[in-house]
């Protein structure tokens, strides 16, 4: 199973989610929920589409698990 890195951001009532490996794979939602669930649904769409068009699959590189603190 492969496994992609989803970024997930809020910018005032709205919730955004995109995923670095794979450009163009994108969601925007009313809550975090919404979100997340239609990027989960997004990705495996838009791998499939990737195959459908005899275009290479990104491989996962993003890690994200990491935070820096700022003063």
């Amino acid at each position: 199973m492969t496994e992609y890195v989803v970024v997930i951001e809020q910018d005032g009532d709205a919730w955004g989610a995109y995923v670095p490996d794979l450009p163009g794979c994108v969601a925007a939602g009313a809550s975090r929920e919404e979100v997340t669930r239609l990027i989960a649904d997004a990705v495996p769409l838009h791998v499939a589409s990737l195959q459908a068009h005899g275009d290479a699959v990104p491989t996962p590189t993003a890690t994200g698990t990491t935070t820096v603190q700022v003063a």
